[in-house]
């Protein structure tokens, strides 16, 4: 039974993913929804909803109570407005606040429909997660159930116990304040394109050799560089530029290694230690639109990430 259970694990990640925001509390969310399932699967009535139903509904509960009282998490940009390069970083924002990143083989069922591979990679970048979260959370449910696993409004309405009609009307809503907050659509980011490994090979070979020149060369003019947990956040190319020069936060000699997050580009940055062996330091992950860098998120909890994502392989 367990086994049966289990084989949902990765697409109920996905699930909990879209709806918390975190990674680390849709892996806690999908550990309870099996738990409650295995000891109460002696009540499971196959006749009232399949098996995968029946789990997305214990889910979806387990979900809803943990965001009862729960601030919405965000990104950098949310918090407040750019700063200049050189401004006070200030300190931490609180955990709980942020969006955090998610593995993609934790949160992407395998699949050999490539549209569905899009829709499922679009709709965990971070800036689509952080647009979610402006959502009531059974918007945010109704949204996902109906836009992200294209299950009939018939389907969703059963598993929230509620109307056809009232399914609909919060699909509405939910459609209508992600125009208003939602994210740049990602461009054509595919990850099997010669031009966009390109990107990222002169990219990384930019930033292992520090060539700032070049770096900035492949952003956006309105690109944007964040670093959480601070709330510190720039705007646009020479803001990034200034900041990249700064002695004080210079990345020389770091170096970077791939890794699959957010359906979108991912590097372990990794630095030297005492001894000159590579140490995790961030998670790095891009947005590509149009051929070119838009936003960097680096992530500066590393030993807190490498449990969930690996470590990066030693050279």
């Amino acid at each position: 039974m367990s086994a049966e259970l289990e084989r949902f694990r990765t697409e109920l990640t996905g699930y909990c993913y879209r709806m918390l925001g975190s990674g680390f509390e849709a892996e806690d969310a999908v550990q309870e929804t099996l738990m409650r399932a295995w000891r109460s699967y002696d009540r499971y009535d196959e006749t009232r909803a399949s098996l995968r139903t029946w789990l997305y509904r214990i889910a979806t509960n387990v979900c809803l109570d943990l965001l009862r009282s729960a601030q919405r998490r965000a990104l950098a940009m949310d918090l407040g407005p750019a700063v200049h390069a050189g401004a006070a970083i200030g300190p931490p924002v609180a955990d709980q606040r942020w969006i955090h990143p998610i593995p993609d083989d934790r949160a992407l069922p395998a699949t050999d429909n490539p549209e569905e591979l899009t829709v499922q990679r679009e709709t965990i970048r971070l800036a689509f997660v952080a647009a979610l979260q402006h959502l009531p959370p059974r918007q945010r449910a109704v949204l996902i159930l109906r836009d992200v696993f294209c299950w009939t409004a018939a389907e969703v309405a059963r598993l929230l116990e509620t109307t056809v009609a009232a399914v609909n009307s919060a699909l509405q809503r939910a459609r209508a304040t992600l125009q208003t907050n939602g994210p740049t659509p990602s461009g054509t980011w595919r990850p099997a394109d010669p031009a966009h490994q390109d990107l990222l090979d002169r990219y990384c070979a930019a930033f292992e050799r520090h060539d700032v020149a070049t770096l900035v060369s492949l952003l956006h003019e309105d690109a944007t560089m964040s670093m959480p947990p601070f709330a510190w956040w720039l705007r646009g190319r020479d803001e990034i530029r200034v900041a990249l020069l700064d002695p004080e936060g210079s990345c020389a000699g770091a170096q970077l290694w791939p890794v699959a997050a957010n359906g979108s580009p991912a590097f372990w940055q990794a630095r030297p230690d005492p001894a000159g062996d590579y140490r995790p330091f961030a998670l790095v992950l891009l947005e590509v639109v149009d051929g070119r860098i838009a936003s960097i998120v680096t992530y500066l909890d590393a030993d807190r990430l490498v449990p969930l994502f690996g470590s990066p392989p030693e050279r």
